[in-house]
């Protein structure tokens, strides 16, 4: 097995945000339609592109990446609907 590095460490915080985000969301404890749901989303984008950036992957990197728009949308969303 390989080290670890920094970036995997990174990476390994978004999959645990990831996890933690879709648990709270099944056993209720967080609104899909809510800013939370999407700020988690968008900062798991992030922290799992940075290790992507240091072992790059395609397939990985396509979908980090709209989940990072579909996140930034959600918060749009929200932001849209309390004004």
């Amino acid at each position: 097995m390989s080290d670890v590095g920094i970036p995997d460490m990174i990476g390994l915080c978004g999959v645990a945000l990831l996890i933690t985000t879709y648990g709270m969301l099944q056993f209720d404890r967080i609104d899909p339609k809510g800013f939370w749901y999407s700020f988690n989303n968008m900062c798991v984008a992030i922290l799992v592109t940075v290790s992507l950036v240091y072992n790059f992957n395609l397939a990985s990197m396509v979908i980090e990446l709209f989940w990072f728009m579909l996140s930034v949308y959600g918060i749009w969303k929200w932001r849209s609907g309390r004004e």
